[in-house]
């Protein structure tokens, strides 16, 4: 019944911490995009691909006392943390989920930066259009973020890095 849930926990219990909402909406939508089982819905908002699902189930996990969810001051702005509870760990114990243990997958995604997994998963949204056509989208959508075309390349050879995962 709670099979999305414990997928997220799962990954949370292989990287053993995330830290900030953003970067936990994206590194889900990433993996979404290299064909793991994540099946929640994405729309796109004005930093990227944007789950309301994904949100509604980090709350449920947080009330039913499986995540651990810490708000921090950070200059200006809060961060949450999220990490796995003791109750969360025997909840995977005995919660049926098909989920890979993909810890070095994780661990990459988990080592960038918001703001790069931000690009990343912008990217990935409009994959299906040109790498000249995606760079005029990142340029005209995310102007504000204000990429250069060095980041956008970085960010196109870590997607190429990023598919060679799923063929592990």
């Amino acid at each position: 019944m709670l099979n999305e849930h414990a997928k997220l926990l799962s990954l949370i219990q292989q990287v053993g911490e995330i830290v900030g909402r953003k970067k936990l909406q994206k590194i889900v939508y990433i993996a979404k995009q290299l064909d793991l089982p994540f099946y929640e819905k994405y729309q796109f908002r004005m930093y990227g691909p944007y789950s309301e699902e994904l949100s509604v189930r980090m709350e449920e996990m947080r009330d039913l006392g499986f995540i651990s969810e810490i708000k921090e001051k950070k200059s200006g702005y809060h961060q949450f943390r999220y990490s796995l509870t003791e109750q969360g760990e025997e909840f995977l114990t005995i919660a049926e989920h098909d989920f890979p243990q993909s810890k070095d997958l994780w661990d990459d995604l988990n080592g960038q930066s918001s703001r790069f997994l931000e690009l990343v998963s912008t990217m990935l949204y409009f994959e299906d259009l040109s790498k000249g056509e995606v760079k005029d989208k990142v340029h005209t959508i995310k102007a504000k973020q204000n990429y250069s075309d060095e980041e956008v390349q970085e960010a196109f050879d870590y997607i190429d890095r990023l598919h060679a995962y799923e063929s592990r």
